[in-house]
Order: C-alpha cells, then sequence, then structure tokens
C-alpha cells in the first residue's frame, strides 16, 4: 500500500470512529466563524459615536465633493424610488434582504466547489468587513435619508410592507441595536462587488457572471435610491473589497498552499 493510500485509509478511519463525516465537521466551524464575524460585525458599529452634528458634517462633505465631480446621483434616483411605488417597494425588499442572503449562498457555493478559492474570498470578506468597520468607528457618517429635508427614507415609507421597522433596514422593534450613522463606505455595495469578483475568480460560464456584476450594480442602485448610502460611499466599499482581494491574494503567493485538511481552520 502507498503512502498515499495508508493517509486516505487513516482519514477514513477517523470519520467513521467519529460517527461525523468530516466535511459536516469543517462546514459547522465555518458557519460558527462566520456567525462569530456577523455578531462582531454588528457589535462594533454599536461602538461608534452616535454624535450626529459632526457625522451630518461629513455626510455634506461628501455631497459636497460629489457635486464638485458631478456624481451627485442621489436625489435624482430618490426622487425615482418615491415617485414609483413599486421601486421604491422593490428596493425596500433588495436592500434588506439581499445583502446577508446571496452572500452567504455564495460563500456555500464556493466552499463546496473549491477550498483554496473560498479561503481566499472568505479571507477577502473578512478583511474588507474590519476596513469598513473601522471607517465606522473613527469617521461615523451619516446617510443621505437622515439629512432632513433633502432626501426620503424609502424603507421607512414601506415599512409596513415588510419585516424591517424605520431604522435603515434593522427588523422591526430592534432599531436600537443598529448604527445609523455606518454609511461610509457602503459594505452593502462592496459585498455585492465581492458576490461578483467571486463568481469571475471562479471561471463560471459567462451569463453567471453577468448576472454577478449586475447584482453589484443593482445594489449600487438600490442603496443610493432609497437613500441609504452616498454614491461615495458605493465608490469606496468597491475600493475597499477590491484592496482586500488584492492584498490577500498578494499574501497567498507567498504562503503555503491550503489544504482541504485545514482550510476550516485557516483564517
Amino acid at each position: 500500500m502507498t503512502q498515499s493510500s495508508q493517509q486516505q485509509t487513516g482519514r477514513t478511519e477517523v470519520v467513521r470512529r467519529s460517527g461525523v463525516p468530516l466535511g459536516l465537521k469543517r462546514g459547522a466551524i465555518e458557519l460558527t466563524f462566520l456567525a462569530i464575524l456577523y455578531v462582531g460585525y454588528s457589535a462594533s458599529r454599536l461602538l461608534a459615536s452616535n454624535d450626529f452634528a459632526p457625522a451630518r458634517g461629513r455626510a455634506l462633505d461628501i455631497l459636497a465633493f460629489e457635486q464638485t465631480w458631478r456624481i451627485d446621483a442621489e436625489s435624482w434616483l430618490n426622487d425615482k424610488f418615491v415617485q414609483y411605488d413599486w421601486l421604491g417597494l422593490f428596493g425596500s425588499y433588495w436592500y434588506a434582504t439581499t445583502h446577508y442572503i446571496v452572500t452567504a449562498i455564495v460563500l456555500i457555493w464556493i466552499y463546496r466547489r473549491s477550498v483554496s478559492e473560498y479561503v481566499t474570498a472568505r479571507r477577502a470578506l473578512v478583511f474588507a468587513t474590519i476596513m469598513g468597520l473601522s471607517f465606522y468607528l473613527v469617521m461615523p457618517t451619516a446617510p443621505p435619508r437622515l439629512i432632513s429635508g433633502m432626501y426620503v427614507d424609502v424603507l421607512s415609507l414601506h415599512s409596513a410592507a415588510g419585516w424591517w421597522g424605520a431604522d435603515a433596514s434593522a427588523p422591526k422593534g430592534l432599531g436600537g441595536m443598529t448604527n445609523e450613522l455606518a454609511a461610509f463606505p457602503s459594505l452593502h455595495a462592496g459585498w455585492a462587488l465581492w458576490v461578483a469578483i467571486v463568481l469571475i475568480r471562479a471561471s463560471v460560464p459567462r451569463i453567471i457572471q453577468a448576472l454577478g456584476l449586475a447584482y453589484a450594480g443593482i445594489m449600487t442602485i438600490v442603496i443610493v435610491g432609497t437613500g441609504n448610502h452616498w454614491v461615495l460611499d458605493a465608490i469606496v466599499g468597491w475600493l475597499v473589497v477590491l484592496a482586500a482581494f488584492g492584498g490577500v491574494i498578494a499574501w497567498e503567493r507567498r504562503s503555503p498552499v491550503v489544504t482541504h485538511e485545514d482550510a476550516a481552520l485557516t483564517l
């Protein structure tokens, strides 16, 4: 019997003795890890300052910058999401639902498809999220919907039709558990671009890659149209994800190859 065969037999025996498939154990570890990340993501947002005056000042600075470069599409898009009720309702459900569900689906899919690609994707997601949270902590910024008299909170308009309340996309009654000044950068836009990049790197059919890019584009329109983010929030959210992917890929080129056995235990 060859050495590789002996190693494979040994792994099989471990699985048989434990009574739990090794893949299931790894999956449980990954789910636990991502649950901890989500809890940390939610909790750390609450550590940011809730002083509205400087947050509003930063938002107006962003608007002034956008106006200088003529990329201030917030008012026009927000008017459309208010004018067309179906568009506002669609945007509200999209904003409150897809951010987490689509990201989770793609994570699970890439985990089952390729462990090495999964580790790269997970690392990029973690590092991008950490960078985003750092911005929230050091420079809380108000979203357009909180700039009184200028923009409309579209999700609030349609809160009776969904599970979210008047506080961003938080479930009704849980508005106090979210940081409404966590606008810059937009992790909604960043995570959506992350989905597109994962699909492109996985070399799936071009139609699927196009759907990933369309998802990122629609997300960007929705977060601006509903009054939850500035255009610059989305742009910086993209840059954060691109920087995270670039940093992770460069790091991995200097690191040992991750094997199937230790993938679930590798940051």
